[in-house]
């Protein structure tokens, strides 16, 4: 009997299975399990913090998208500032009124640890998410509310344990609301989703697949809007971390004052790059607009693809469009024949910087640290 042969390496689940080595698609397949899984964790926050004038999220890479989408999720809610922080230390305003969440999934975040210093030394209101490491050392030997999530997963990969505890905590903290209907809707949609999008399913019936199928050979450029925007941010670094390509995204309507400029003289580089723009079939008229007409001032070299959300709240809306790009960034890794899982050059960049004892310095100052008694 002859080997069976595939048009494409998508249709072939074996093919799938041998370059996805540590399986990074499963985390998309079992989406929904995962965010009902990290809502009954959610559970247990408690926290007597008095109503904040500001809430700072702090973290790196796939610890801090999930403060992103905090913000586009807060956004028409949170009666106070929200602002993400990705650096040692905190903006100057941070103090006494300032609830600060620390995430770090491993806990061994250098720069996060710094905030997490930085915010005890400034007296904030401080909550911690990580699944061990010194953040959660520190967290409990300092008397600091926190959470432990699942440990065991690459951090883009926790991201439902790492978004909706601070989903929760505002919620709990009457910052927010929607948030246990919101993730009711959206399970149901990501189960839907997953089951579209299995490596079984063949790629002219899998959204995702035929999504990767398109992009692939060029440098996709994702376009977001509205609650979109931290959406979108987040396919850039599926797009980098898991396919190992570059990336970018952009947002509306800025990019309409300087993006779409930068294509005028693209010439024949045009032919390397996609763009995909999230849609919603409820955005506004002004924003719809902007697409349609901006849709028709790219080079016709680029190709261009439209993902459009599912679901009828803003939580579900955002989630499921998120795994339409975390399945598609894991079938266009399959497609460059590179396993999605490791990210060497993160690991070599980590270990070059612990030559410089920074994480040292932090650490050590955290084990002398006297918090002031009230």
């Amino acid at each position: 009997m002859k080997p069976k042969t595939f048009s494409s390496p998508l249709d072939d689940v074996e093919e799938i299975e041998r370059i996805d080595k540590s399986s990074m698609l499963r985390f998309s397949v079992e989406a929904a399990r995962h965010y009902r899984e990290a809502a009954r964790l959610s559970d247990k926050i408690a926290v007597d913090y008095s109503k904040p004038d500001s809430v700072i999220v702090a973290g790196m890479g796939g610890s801090a998208i999930g403060g992103e989408l905090l913000k586009d999720f807060a956004r028409s809610q949170a009666p106070v500032p929200i602002e993400v922080s990705k650096d040692y230390t905190l903006p100057a305003y941070a103090g006494k009124r300032s609830l600060v969440v620390i995430v770090s999934y491993s806990g061994d975040t250098e720069e996060s640890l710094g905030a997490f210093l930085n915010a005890l030394k400034r007296h904030c209101m401080t909550y911690c998410v990580s699944s061990g490491g010194s953040l959660l050392k520190f967290a409990e030997k300092l008397n600091v509310p926190h959470l432990c999530v699942p440990a065991g997963m690459p951090p883009r990969a926790a991201s439902p344990y790492l978004l909706v505890p601070q989903l929760a905590l505002l919620e709990k903290m009457l910052l927010v609301s929607g948030v246990s209907e919101g993730l009711d809707e959206a399970t149901q949609i990501l189960g839907k989703i997953s089951h579209e999008n299995t490596p079984e399913k063949p790629v002219e019936s899998s959204p995702a697949k035929s999504l990767a199928s398109g992009i692939n050979g060029t440098a996709p450029v994702v376009y977001g809007f509205g609650i979109y925007r931290g959406v979108a941010q987040r396919w850039k670094q599926q797009f980098n971390e898991n396919a190992k390509v570059p990336a970018k995204w952009e947002v509306f309507p800025e990019l309409d004052h300087n993006e779409i400029v930068g294509w005028e003289r693209a010439g024949v580089l045009a032919k390397h790059f996609s763009t995909v723009f999230l849609r919603d079939k409820s955005e506004p008229a002004e924003v719809r607009s902007r697409i349609e007409i901006t849709k028709t001032l790219l080079p016709h070299a680029s190709k261009m693809f439209e993902v459009w959300s599912q679901g009828k709240s803003a939580l579900a809306k955002m989630l499921a469009t998120i795994l339409v790009g975390d399945f598609a960034s894991v079938y266009l890794a399959v497609l460059c024949n590179v396993d999605p899982t490791p990210v060497k050059t993160i690991v070599t960049l980590k270990q070059k910087l612990s030559e410089t004892g920074m994480r040292e310095k932090i650490v050590r100052e955290l084990e002398t640290f006297k918090p002031v008694q009230s």
